[in-house]
């Protein structure tokens, strides 16, 4: 009776490799070859002399995916169709890639590493000859082995385990040893028949090249091909871009060759996931690069353009639409809420300063996102400075177009490494190629991963590195405009200012801003409007609601340090100008009053959110009072914002303080409260 190996009870391996260590040559046949798993057998083969009659020939079976057997069997024709020369080429290019696809999975280990350049040096003494047969699907599994024993010369082993590690040790299978000498005789016959087959291809020196050029080959790679290769993979995008978009006549000779690149690289973001952020610093032609995107999107798609952007800037877009001749709609950002919803459809949208669009509570943010989500559009999105505070302003911008849960095929990894995938899972349930999972992490190279996709971003260093010439008298960079002017870049020399202060002279006015007084007078403040914690009540008639109780504890958060902040914003601009110090203290006495206006009227006090950077004035060096610190919220729909009334209606006396807080206000709760 036959041993059965069934890999649970007895193992086929050990059988194989004591046949293997009294034989002096071997005949596989087997569907499946895992270059990794050769290294158990190896060594055993390593001692033969190579060449025909002493070495190991390998037939590899051609087979089908389930769903192309689902499909060959349900077929209505049935032929095989035949087998020429151009046919077999293709299989064997196509499972040569197969074999290349198997060691770019897993981790490589030293002991893969070895036994893959032993498997190539094997091929190449002739010891391993390896055929693929393509006359048709073979699944065979058959292994015969060949001993100097007169007796029982020939030990085969025959069912359903691969030349794998698993099929050989691991998995369920089941497999028999033939020892019966006119059986063997019949299976060694039935193996000459396909190895001499004409469509049996030998494909042992392509094994070679295969195993060379992976990460297994006995020369290393240099690090600068690394590099090279890594440039390569992550520049795709960029170059799939510049090569698959045309730049419009119009603005042939009006751009310069680093915007003709961001053009053509931001049509294709847009063309690939519906959106793109240009974020080219200040002074770099954004403006002029997004209608040129726009005229490619309305010539190649036939899409017609939204433009929306702060009241200051329609003019300029309105001129720009007429000269680039866009079938455009130029819209204010202050007239999103009352004319977006009664908009007819635009597929393109450009969003100018879209910054501005950091919260995704206010209403102008969910007026925006819901006519881009209702119509479909494309967006193009324009920000020097995209990131402000935190990664959430980056995420903000981008759901306006991108969905939380979208899949994006990337991950943050840096997250994972450090959480795991199941503690994940368990504290954020949300999809891991999602943006949701991006906002959870707080590392800059998960979101450098993740803006790869979408952000559109160089820097004057960039492009005086890359795209400009340098002049040879005086080594300075710079570009050259259509006209063939020179445009050349500025070189910055810091220079000290330095000026007396005269304590003693009445007519010195930075004396008199600096006099101790006015010093004293302002750390004095008591500035409650920045220490609201410190007026919490410790219990309540009712307990507060989810969303007051994370205020009250933001509240908390901020103490003496935001106060100490606003005392610092306030000698800054005490430093800057007199003038500069009478707005900010207006501004400041202003807000006071809005907050009265509440506490005595009794209704909710505006308390806008705040972000951990605006405590550093290192970082953060705006007006502590300024509009643009709360953004959007105590601006008119007409674009005219609280510090214009201000000087318009002559804010001098405490009843005119008190009416244009009432009105504020009353604006607040009306049209920006969320």
């Amino acid at each position: 009776m036959p041993r059965i190996f069934d890999n649970i009870e007895k193992s086929l391996l050990p059988a194989l490799q004591e046949t293997l260590e009294l034989s002096d040559r071997a005949d596989f046949c087997v569907g499946y070859f895992n270059l990794r798993g050769w290294k158990e057998l190896d060594s055993y083969i390593d001692n033969w002399a190579g060449e025909e009659g002493h070495c190991c020939r390998l037939v590899v079976g051609m087979h089908r995916l389930p769903q192309d057997e689902l499909r060959h069997a349900m077929s209505i024709s049935k032929g095989d169709g035949g087998m020429d020369n151009q046919t077999a080429l293709r299989l064997k290019k196509r499972l040569a890639e197969e074999f290349r696809d198997q060691l770019t999975v897993g981790i490589p280990t030293n002991r893969d590493e070895m036994g893959l350049r032993k498997l190539a040096a094997q091929i190449k003494a002739k010891k391993v000859v390896v055929k693929l047969f393509l006359r048709h699907p073979l699944h065979a599994k058959l292994y015969l082995l060949f001993r100097p024993d007169p007796i029982n010369p020939t030990i085969g082993y025959l069912g359903s385990s691969n030349l794998t590690f698993s099929g050989l040790s691991e998995q369920g299978e089941l497999n028999v040893d033939v020892l019966d000498y006119d059986a063997c005789i019949k299976l060694a016959r039935w193996f000459e028949d396909r190895w001499n087959d004409r469509w049996c291809i030998d494909i042992s020196n392509e094994l070679v090249k295969i195993i060379e050029e992976s990460w297994a080959r006995e020369e290393p790679i240099p690090p600068y091909h690394i590099y090279i290769k890594m440039a390569y993979h992550l520049s795709q995008e960029a170059r799939a871009g510049l090569s698959e978009f045309r730049i419009p006549r119009e603005f042939g000779q009006k751009l310069f060759e680093f915007q003709k690149a961001a053009v053509k690289i931001a049509a294709h973001h847009i063309n690939k996931r519906g959106g793109v952020l240009i974020g080219d610093v200040v002074g770099l032609g954004k403006t002029l690069m997004a209608t040129a995107v726009a005229r490619i999107l309305e010539d190649d798609l036939g899409l017609e353009t939204l433009i929306i952007c702060p009241k200051n800037l329609v003019d300029m877009w309105e001129d720009y639409r007429d000269q680039y001749r866009l079938r455009a709609r130029v819209l204010s950002i202050s007239q999103v809420i009352t004319h977006l919803p009664d908009l007819r459809r635009f597929r393109l949208i450009i969003i100018d300063e879209s910054q501005n669009l950091r919260n995704r509570e206010g209403k102008r943010y969910r007026a925006i996102r819901e006519y881009i989500e209702e119509n479909e559009s494309k967006c193009i999105l324009l920000s020097a400075t995209p990131y402000n505070k935190t990664y959430l302003d980056l995420s903000n911008q981008l759901r306006l177009f991108v969905p939380e849960d979208k899949e994006l095929s990337i991950r943050p990894e840096r997250l994972l490494r450090d959480m795991g995938e199941t503690e994940f899972m368990r504290q954020h349930q949300c999809p891991l190629r999602s943006l949701a999972a991006f906002e959870n992490s707080e590392y800059a190279d998960d979101w450098r991963e993740l803006m790869r996709l979408f952000l559109v971003r160089r820097t004057r260093s960039f492009i005086q590195e890359n795209y400009a010439e340098t002049d040879p008298e005086n080594g300075r960079k710079y570009l050259i405009f259509e006209d063939g002017t020179r445009s050349y870049f500025p070189v910055r020399m810091p220079k000290t200012v330095k000026f007396k202060i005269d304590d003693t002279d009445p007519n010195d006015q930075y004396a008199e801003l600096y006099a101790s007084d006015v010093v004293d007078t302002i750390n004095s403040l008591r500035l409650p409007r920045y220490g609201l914690g410190n007026y919490v009540k410790e219990s309540h008639l009712s307990p507060p609601t989810q969303s007051e109780a994370i205020v009250l504890q933001d509240l908390s958060r901020a103490g003496k340090r935001l106060m100490g902040f606003c005392r610092t914003n306030l000698f800054k601009r005490l430093e800057s100008s007199g003038q500069a110090f009478i707005l900010s203290i207006e501004r400041h006495i202003l807000r006071n009053y809005v907050f009265l206006h509440a506490v005595k009227e009794g209704n909710p006090l505006p308390i806008g959110t705040q972000d951990a950077v605006l405590l550093d004035a290192r970082v953060y060096d705006e007006d502590a009072d300024a509009t643009s610190t709360i953004p959007n919220i105590f601006d008119d729909e007409d674009g005219t914002d609280e510090n214009e009334m201000a000087h318009k209606r002559g804010l001098e006396s405490q009843e005119d303080y008190k009416d244009r807080a009432a009105e504020i206000y009353e604006e607040y709760i009306s049209k920006h409260k969320t």
